[in-house]
């Protein structure tokens, strides 16, 4: 049993699992993971007849995702994958169904840059399309964490990394006209770090 769920979902993130077991996805034609590294997060999408698109930074990563959309999926194009900066996203305003944005927003710089790549993710999805995130959060951990300026933290676990807190993406989600599809959740890996997944729709 595990050897035919690893064949149909690969090492899939456990949450975006978790939509997909909802049926959330159903509906949809056009996928994009931004900062897809090796496609971890695209196999059932590559295999399931999607529309199947994916960014990242590092060239190897792409390489390797063009060669994975290939092996599952030959007619789906390998120039949807590229190498590109989550706030430069080289696709039209609307043209996604569902973004998946898995571990990338925390490594903004500061509040600004942050700023800039949720707009350029929320520009790229479609009315009625789904964005699914995850992200490093303060949540629980807040007297553990140590601010080095402009919205980044030095983590209990010795990494730095930009962090949210329910504010922020409770006023994000207003601001962009969204809506929780899934509630804000939360783990908590032994107050070393948190990671929230913050799931919204466009209105």
């Amino acid at each position: 049993m595990n050897s035919n769920l690893q064949a149909e979902f690969g090492n899939i993130d456990i949450y975006l699992f978790d939509q997909l077991l909802k049926g959330r996805y159903d509906n949809c034609k056009t996928v994009i993971d931004i900062g897809c590294g090796g496609g971890r997060n695209l196999v059932y999408f590559l295999k399931n007849g999607y529309q199947v698109y994916g960014i990242d930074q590092d060239s190897r990563a792409v390489a390797a995702v063009k060669i994975l959309s290939q092996q599952l999926s030959p007619g789906n194009p390998t120039d949807n994958f590229v190498v590109a900066k989550v706030e430069e996203l080289p696709f039209e305003n609307n043209f996604f169904d569902v973004v998946i944005c898995n571990a990338v927003l925390h490594f903004a710089n500061d509040k600004d840059h942050f700023d800039k790549m949720v707009r350029s993710v929320w520009r790229i999805l479609k009315p009625g399309g789904y964005l699914f995130t995850r992200l490093a959060s303060d949540f629980g951990i807040e007297n553990l964490v140590k601010p080095i300026g402009n919205g980044r933290y030095l983590l209990p676990d010795g990494s730095e990394r930009f962090l949210v807190n329910l504010e922020t993406l409770i006023n994000y989600t207003k601001e962009l006209n969204g809506e929780l599809y899934e509630p804000i959740k939360t783990t908590n890996v032994e107050n070393l770090r948190c990671m929230t997944t913050w799931c919204l729709r466009k209105k």
